[in-house]
């Protein structure tokens, strides 16, 4: 993370799961979000100065894009008409929540093997050409490159209502959920990745049970690690 370990630091958390509650207090409530939920809370806990900044785009989903977005986001900055600069408002205010933060939290349940429609949406708002990434075609070698700061960490809070999505389980090869959200932050420059699941959630058993507090131990775990990894810093 980047900012230095004794400074306040900046987490943004984002929901995206359709349902509104939590699970374990709310009626149908989401996996992710208790998750989620149980991550900030810890952190907070743990390092209170520091500042959490939410956004909820299960509930409030950004525009998707469109026509006039793309011709917006590629016309020079100084070229652009007042309804342009209107059109990538909303997309101004996601990267520049996204650029001040030090540590991003998605809670990013799995809607039909892959991400639900409003985090697709955010994701598209914020890999912007010449925002986050930038672009040369006449640059020798890979004319891409990524603009984010350095330092940034993602942690990856997902549901599933299988089992098997993980890495060498029966349907990794379908799990496009932590995919579709690495590759392309990845390709902006949050490279450092965190991930965990609940999985059975369709089976609602004591497998679901089983797995709801092996995600919540592993949540535990990677804040506590996390943390000392900022005191052992400061430390140093």
């Amino acid at each position: 993370m980047n900012a230095p370990a004794t400074s306040p630091l900046r987490i943004l958390h984002i929901d995206s799961s359709a349902r509104p509650g939590i699970s374990g207090q709310d009626r149908h409530g989401s996996h992710s979000r208790r998750l989620g939920e149980r991550m900030i809370r810890r952190w907070s806990i743990a390092r209170p100065q520091d500042e959490i900044v939410y956004r909820d785009v299960g509930l409030a989903p950004p525009s998707h894009v469109d026509a006039e977005w793309i011709a917006a986001a590629f016309s020079p900055p100084g070229a652009r008409s007042d309804e342009q600069r209107a059109r990538l408002a909303e997309s101004d205010r996601l990267v520049a929540e996204l650029i001040a933060a030090d540590l991003v939290v998605i809670g990013a349940p799995m809607y039909n093997f892959g991400m639900p429609a409003p985090l697709k949406a955010w994701l598209d708002n914020i890999v912007r050409v010449g925002v986050t990434f930038g672009f040369d075609r006449a640059r020798a070698g890979d004319p891409y490159w990524p603009m984010l700061p350095s330092g940034k960490r993602l942690v990856i809070l997902g549901a599933r209502g299988d089992y098997g999505y993980d890495p060498g389980g029966r349907q990794a090869d379908v799990n496009f959920v932590e995919t579709g959200l690495k590759a392309p932050l990845a390709y902006i420059g949050l490279r450092e990745t965190d991930s965990i699941a609940v999985e059975f959630d369709e089976f609602a058993d004591e497998r679901l049970a089983r797995s709801i507090a092996a995600a919540e131990s592993r949540v535990d775990a990677l804040v506590d690690r996390l943390v000392t990894d900022l005191k052992q810093c400061v430390a140093a």
